[in-house]
């Protein structure tokens, strides 16, 4: 966890350090800047999955997930995340979103692809 949680780091300093300006090339190129590409896409297509994560039940919910509490069971043992059904209803939303997904019935995960994107995110908010 360490190590990819480095490589995160690694690469938000350098899309920060990136130019926001296309570097100028000398000729036809297959290579395409990630910063550039992302520049070029529609964001506001992201909206709802970072507005998921904008409630703090639905914060500590993911961190608990990642830590082994996979259950609501296991999840109302957390103190402040409020009833079942609260909880159940921020789990829909994070499901929608596809910052959850449930690998059998009961069980909820953050899908693997997700884990990089939402440790990313909380690195880029550190202060």
């Amino acid at each position: 966890m360490d190590n990819r949680l480095a490589e995160l780091e690694r690469r938000v300093a350098a899309l920060e350090s990136a130019r926001l300006d296309p570097p100028q090339r000398s000729g036809p190129s297959n290579d395409v800047d990630p910063a550039d590409a992302i520049l070029e896409t529609d964001w506001t297509a992201r909206a709802s999955a970072l507005a998921a994560l904008g409630h703090p039940v639905r914060l500590t919910l993911l961190r608990e997930i990642l830590r082994g509490r996979t259950t609501v069971s296991a999840l109302s043992e957390v103190e402040g995340l409020g009833t079942s059904g609260q909880i159940y209803h921020h789990l829909r939303h994070l499901t929608a979103e596809g910052w959850l997904h449930t690998p059998s019935r009961g069980v909820f995960a953050v899908p693997p692809a997700r884990v990089g994107a939402l440790l990313a995110i909380l690195v880029a908010l550190e202060r």
